[in-house]
């Protein structure tokens, strides 16, 4: 049983683990240069003696049995675990597009690596993702002016459920207790100009209702995440997220997905994930704690998705001439009246820059009020022409 894992963070080295263990030839494969995936970045020491690991290794396509990477090279499996993790979603506001304003994920890099890139900085966005992204910044001699979530936390009150299910996130908050006074809810960054940074109380909408100025070199931006998705486009999806069923199995016989491509629910949740997909892919039972601990965590992604909602107040931050597309350079007047994404794709070039909509799609599909299509891409990664072409020739 040849067994291919695509990501190597959480849930990709617990998947490549369990399906090696059960006697699978297992490939994992990944574009890093180490395994640990963005939450055990520096600090994740992979070895298998059953699990080959292809680092600094993109994956751009899976046609049939056959992933195709870059090189280019074709690996065969006969069952292939998607587990490639998300990244940040910005949200767009006047300035946002001008220096020191960054992704809280890319912050969270740097911290890891011991950078930071400003002294006095805000962090600003929605989830608890917010809290050790301020706390590695102060812990590296950062001034935080502000951890600002827009979203109120007494929406956690009407979770009892997830929350008694996963006691130990409670247990969590504790490491950050430091930053906890700098923390101020119902408020966001609207607005950028240089060092003057415009924060805002907002309604339940997030329609801002007041607004003060802050001195900052440095806005960090979180606004949940996007799965990255693009590898296998044409499984069945929610919201963006791969759908599942209980042994991880996505729409499309032999292929499964773990991790936050499924869903937002933390690394404990991704690694349960992993080990059920790692032992379904390898043609075995799914041990029943891992069963267990992802009923358990996707009780609390259900209910952080709740709790953290994006509300639709965000698009009144904008003004006409703010950047929407940072790639192609379009503002919101430039979107004009779309009505579907590739109509809207042609008359602004939205989404056609080298990011391909990563960042931009799904803001401006809100913006304009047409439906997010998710971007179900044929190829994955941007590739080299001259590798398409030296791909070997099918008999026709």
């Amino acid at each position: 049983m040849r067994v291919v894992v695509v990501g190597a963070g959480p849930a990709g080295m617990a998947a490549a683990r369990t399906a090696a263990d059960a006697g699978a030839e297992v490939t994992m494969v990944d574009a890093e240069p180490e395994a640990g995936g963005q939450f055990l970045r520096g600090r994740a020491r992979f070895a298998h003696p059953g699990v080959t690991h292809l680092k600094n290794t993109e994956a751009w396509l899976v046609e049939g049995g056959t992933v195709h990477l870059r090189g280019p090279r074709q690996l065969p499996f006969d069952a292939l675990v998607i587990a490639t993790g998300a990244y940040d979603r910005p949200l767009p506001f006047p300035g946002w597009d001008g220096p020191g304003v960054i992704t809280a994920g890319a912050a969270q890099a740097l911290a890891k690596q011991g950078v930071t890139l400003a002294e006095r900085v805000v962090v600003t966005g929605t989830g608890p993702f917010l809290l050790p992204v301020a706390t590695a910044l102060q812990d590296l001699g950062a001034t935080l002016v502000g951890v600002y979530e827009a979203n109120s936390p007494l929406a956690w009150a009407r979770e009892t459920k997830a929350v008694a299910a996963n006691l130990h996130k409670v247990t969590e908050l504790a490491k950050y207790r430091r930053v906890l006074p700098r923390l101020e809810t119902r408020t966001a960054v609207i607005a950028k100009h240089g060092s003057r940074v415009t924060v805002a109380k907002l309604d339940s909408a997030w329609r801002p209702v007041s607004h003060r100025t802050v001195q900052a070199d440095l806005v960090c931006v979180g606004y949940g995440f996007l799965p990255r998705t693009d590898l296998v486009p044409h499984a069945a999806r929610t919201g963006g997220f791969y759908d599942v069923d209980e042994r991880q199995q996505t729409s499309v016989p032999g292929v499964y997905a773990a991790g936050e491509v499924t869903g937002i629910g933390g690394a404990d949740l991704s690694e349960a994930e992993g080990v059920v997909a790692g032992a379904a892919a390898a043609g075995r039972e799914p041990p029943a704690d891992a069963l267990k601990a992802v009923r358990d965590g996707l009780l609390f992604a259900a209910a952080l998705a709740r709790a953290h909602a994006v509300k639709p107040g965000w698009r009144t931050w904008l003004t006409q001439d703010t950047t929407v597309c940072r790639c192609e350079k379009v503002s919101l007047g430039d979107l004009g009246t779309a009505t579907t994404m590739r109509e809207l794709k042609l008359t602004s070039r939205v989404a056609m820059g080298r990011c391909q909509g990563r960042i931009c799609a799904r803001n401006a599909a809100e913006l304009t009020g047409i439906p997010f299509d998710a971007q179900r891409r044929v190829i994955a990664v941007p590739i080299p022409l001259g590798e398409l072409a030296a791909l070997p020739e099918e008999d026709q």
